[in-house]
């Protein structure tokens, strides 16, 4: 009998361990305005998403900018509060969890942000802000942190001399490295890794890069990989998520998604990416229209009003869900007419009709 696979695509082996189970999960945020700042619309940042994480595996999260990616990794660490759905971690609910209850939660997931010049503190210096975490999680001992610090600092690939020197004196390689650091410090499960190199030169992504799947490798690290550059994914993620406007697109192994994209917006995205030789043709989708607002997205498929394989009637009506394309069970989509949805809401639109 063959592996099953859950309702986010993942293998169900019998070596499976779900570090997260993420289930139905939304973040709205309200817009206000007017003389009395009344709440007078809705940002709709991430709608209903469900997504499972393997315990040591890196996922890997792209899309456009504006898609919610970010907003789905805060939520999972809880720096944002979800308006509803599930977050399950090690297999406690930590959806609800105030205060005191978030503590041990926080010392297990971590978070590295994307900007490596205002995510540090730049009146102290960079062994106090790494050392941090250590002091809040009761390590008491000035010479066990100070120990500590050295020791990631070596790990990460600075000096322990650099404990004493200030943001400022650093490049924005190091930087990132020190955020690095900082987020590992306290040995977490799970990181999520917010474009972390987004801001650097390519030589340093290269190097940054590296350093991370190393260091996954090394310390039995749970990786969400947030990125826009499907290039850079392709390099360290296992499983690939495509999202789009707040919503689950695609999702399937790192091989499968590159070399059998389902969902037309995964197509247009792999188009985009750049080929290192002039000679070699290309075919390049370029998407027409702009994305839709989150304030108000249109209904049916959120990517309807984009894609070129869109039929009227069906796309923009119904919804479509997470569901497995040709290719195999834990080859997931949304999209209508490449997945086992097609026939039966066909016959659905046919009779509303």
């Amino acid at each position: 009998m063959g592996d099953q696979t859950d309702p986010n695509g993942t293998p169900q082996t019998g070596k499976s361990d779900p570090l997260v189970i993420i289930k139905d999960l939304v973040k709205e945020f309200p817009v206000h305005g007017g003389a009395f700042q009344r709440q007078v619309a809705t940002v709709n940042a991430v709608s209903g998403v469900n997504l499972t994480i393997q315990r040591g595996e890196t996922v890997g999260l792209v899309g456009e900018s504006g898609c919610g990616k970010t907003t789905l990794g805060r939520t999972l660490v809880r720096l944002l509060e979800p308006t509803s759905g599930t977050i399950i971690f090690d297999g406690q609910d930590i959806t609800h969890l105030k205060g005191s209850e978030l503590k041990p939660f926080r010392k297990r997931a971590q978070i590295i942000f994307q900007d490596p010049y205002t995510s540090l503190d730049p009146r102290s210096q960079v062994g106090t802000s790494i050392s941090e975490g250590l002091k809040l999680h009761g390590v008491k001992s000035k010479d066990e942190r100070h120990q500590r610090v050295t020791e990631m600092l070596e790990l990460v690939g600075l000096q322990a001399s650099h404990a004493g020197r200030y943001p400022h004196e650093f490049s924005g390689g190091q930087r990132q490295r020190i955020g690095l650091a900082r987020a590992l410090i306290l040995k977490p499960d799970l990181v999520v890794a917010d474009e972390p190199v987004s801001a650097l030169d390519v030589s340093v992504q290269a190097q940054v890069l590296n350093l991370l799947k190393e260091l996954q490798s090394e310390l039995d690290l749970t990786v969400l990989f947030i990125a826009h550059n499907l290039a850079v994914v392709e390099h360290v993620s296992d499983r690939v998520a495509v999202m789009y406007l707040g919503r689950i697109a695609e999702i399937t192994s790192r091989e499968r998604l590159y070399e059998h994209p389902l969902h037309p917006y995964t197509e247009a995205l792999l188009s985009a990416i750049p080929i290192p030789d002039p000679d070699r043709p290309r075919n390049r989708q370029i998407l027409q229209g702009e994305v839709p607002s989150p304030i108000n997205p249109p209904p049916g498929c959120f990517f309807n009003p984009r894609c070129p394989i869109a039929q009227d009637g069906l796309c923009n009506v119904d919804v479509p869900k997470l569901l497995p394309g040709d290719d195999g069970p834990d080859h997931l989509a949304a999209c209508h007419l490449r997945t086992g949805d097609s026939s039966q809401l066909t016959v659905n639109s046919s009779q509303a009709q």
